[in-house]
């Protein structure tokens, strides 16, 4: 799997020039990747803030191999995330290496990236800033796009990134509010972020909690069932596999459709060899939602 690096250093720092890694960390050239990506819908993932270098290797590949997306081909994003001061109020300001290392992301894509079939996007938490930046910047549609716990303003699809939005031919958002993250450190962040930068502080809640707010985008690019239930526990860190994933990665069926509310809350419902784990069920779930939206 390849990863396209913008970080200066592998652990804090900002945004450097883009390198082509693997999950290794071994150096390839552009052309390397533009090779693998010709002719194939490319799915391309990152993570959010506080994940080092070497976090983000792991978690992205562990959770690529959870995905069923037939010939499709995964890429990596790494980006400068890790916290550096105050957990709670650190994010708004790496808010600002999200930018940085999505425009840079644009700038490659647009080089490298022009013989790819398609281009898809997959984010986790502050990653959803990374991900928009990068579709606003990118010279062509984008196919699919999945937003995992947004930690953005959920106002962030029809204002600051209406344009990256319009791009997307279909967006699905997953919400939970068990996420705690989002609950009390997004409005305590966002309030400083609202003083120094952007955002609504007093009246926005986060994206990966609530949903996107009206006016929605056209229903015919958004998928309605954002709401994951909150009995099913998804706090900030479910989404992708826990670092060390130890035992290989269980593979999950993609699930045909986006289950109910009312459905029994998992590992009930999940194959037996999940029901073992409370870990691997929920980024296996997540994996399965993109997996099912693919086609």
């Amino acid at each position: 799997m390849f990863f396209l690096n913008t970080r200066a250093l592998p652990l804090g720092g900002g945004v450097g020039p883009l390198k082509v890694l693997d999950e290794n960390n071994r150096v390839y050239q552009p052309a390397d990747v533009g090779a693998a990506v010709r002719g194939h819908d490319v799915l391309l993932v990152t993570h959010g803030f506080n994940v080092n270098q070497a976090d983000g290797l792991e978690k992205l590949s562990d959770w690529a191999k959870l995905l069923d997306l037939g010939s499709t081909v995964c890429v990596g994003m790494l980006w400068p995330g890790d916290s550096r001061w105050i957990h709670v109020v650190d994010y708004p300001v790496e808010g600002n290496e999200a930018i940085d290392a999505g425009n840079a992301l644009a700038d490659f894509l647009n080089n490298n990236f022009t013989p790819a079939l398609s281009l898809s996007f997959a984010s986790h938490s502050l990653g959803a800033r990374v991900v928009l930046q990068t579709i606003q910047g990118l010279n062509r549609a984008v196919r699919r796009l999945l937003l995992m716990a947004g930690a953005i303003d959920n106002t962030c699809l029809a204002a600051e990134y209406t344009n990256a939005a319009a791009k997307v031919q279909s967006i699905s958002v997953l919400a939970s509010r068990s996420d705690d993250v989002l609950k009390w450190a997004f409005p305590t962040g966002n309030f400083v972020s609202g003083l120094f930068s952007r955002g609504a502080p007093y009246v926005h809640e986060a994206l990966g909690r609530e949903g996107p707010a009206e006016p929605y985008p056209s229903s015919d690019s958004i998928h309605a069932d954002w709401q994951i239930p909150d009995g099913w526990n998804f706090g900030h860190g479910s989404y992708l596999p826990p670092n060390p994933l130890g035992a290989s990665p269980i593979r999950y069926s993609p699930l045909p459709y986006f289950p109910p509310p009312d459905m029994p809350p998992p590992p009930s419902f999940a194959p037996a060899a999940l029901q073992s784990s409370e870990t691997l069920w929920q980024p296996a779930f997540s994996a399965a939602v993109q997996s099912a939206r693919w086609p």
